[in-house]
């Protein structure tokens, strides 16, 4: 059983055995050994329903891909419950070499952007990767390509410094809400300190209260003691996440917009041959998905192991999932592509 397991995922993966790429295949070879545990597992009924409306993108990949023959991908990912799991301490949220490897070969060939609510400098402190681009605080602190961004005379976009080598643009929408943001962020932590389990993190436009580990009669307390905070503060609002709350300006912003301004600054937005790919897992991402699905071309991809309301086309069961994924995506780039990297297919600058 464990053998048939394991040469189902390296199918579904896109590998096949062979002396020659014995020691490619050993960076994966714990995902391997998951999936192979997983799949031996029955899946919960109402799951495989929802999966008849939501199917797994490695099962639907070569179909994906031959709709995605001759058009740019654009990749976009959540980092927390995507590329890494999700943890009690969102400190230790670490990605694995393995999922590192499979995002860099995937920013080789295609425009790669990761739009986390983490601040900007945590998740790149996570990632340690220089060839994505960055967006955190759900899409609020953007550090983008710099390529000009053709946009009417509203100016909807422009709020932009180049970054001190003048080769990355900055972009940041809710840049004057920082001073009151820091005013609520010490109140917080006052308030905060006082239950056990919960912690306050600064993602530097947005706030977030984790709740993870805290106990079931306390959950109440801490939101009354959050939403007092924002009484004195109407410019912000309240949200929910995983095991955790949220304090944003209330401005008209998120990860959809930003998944629209990069393609803007990549000059991709009016183009009728770029697909772009996202894959996340929360509820913020939904923004991203209802986007991909306006433009009516792209494949939204939900990382979840329940069923849930979601507006994504696709679903990934877990990050290990996520990590396969990946992996064949560049595979499959490299293969058809005759192994020409991002840089030449769009003709960029590495």
């Amino acid at each position: 059983m464990w053998k048939r397991n394991i040469a189902k995922l390296n199918q579904a993966m896109g590998f096949q055995r062979s002396s020659t790429n014995k020691q490619k295949l050993q960076p994966v070879i714990s995902i391997i050994a998951t999936k192979a545990s997983s799949l031996s597992q029955p899946k919960d009924p109402n799951y495989n329903s929802w999966l008849v409306e939501h199917p797994c993108a490695l099962d639907s990949f070569d179909q994906m891909m031959k709709a995605a023959k001759g058009k740019k991908i654009v990749v976009f990912l959540d980092y927390d419950g995507t590329l890494s799991p999700i943890v009690d301490n969102p400190d230790l949220a670490f990605m694995s070499d393995e999922m590192r490897a499979a995002v860099r070969e995937v920013a080789k060939y295609f425009p790669t952007a990761i739009i986390s609510g983490r601040s900007r400098d945590k998740v790149k402190e996570f990632v340690q990767l220089s060839n994505v681009y960055y967006a955190g605080s759900h899409g609020m602190d953007i550090m983008a390509p710099p390529r000009p961004v053709i946009k009417s005379c509203d100016g909807k976009y422009n709020t932009i410094t180049l970054d001190k080598k003048r080769n990355e643009v900055l972009f940041q929408p809710a840049k004057e809400f920082l001073p009151a943001i820091q005013k609520i962020l010490t109140t917080l932590k006052e308030k905060v300190m006082k239950i056990q389990g919960a912690s306050v993190e600064d993602n530097k436009f947005c706030i977030s209260v984790h709740f993870r580990q805290v106990g079931e009669e306390d959950c109440g307390i801490l939101e009354e003691k959050v939403k007092s905070v924002l009484e004195h503060y109407p410019e912000f609002h309240f949200t929910w996440g995983k095991k955790v709350m949220e304090i944003r300006p209330s401005i008209e912003w998120d990860k959809g917009h930003a998944v629209e301004y990069f393609l803007d600054t990549l000059g991709l937005s009016n183009s009728n041959d770029v697909l772009p790919v996202y894959i996340g897992d929360d509820r913020t991402d939904e923004d991203a998905f209802m986007v991909i699905k306006r433009r009516g071309e792209g494949y939204p991809i939900i990382v979840s192991s329940s069923p849930k309301d979601t507006k994504a086309s696709f679903s990934l069961h877990d990050p290990s999932e996520v990590l396969a994924f990946l992996l064949r995506l560049a595979r499959w780039r490299k293969s058809s592509s005759s192994s020409r990297s991002f840089a030449q297919i769009w003709g960029v600058t590495d």
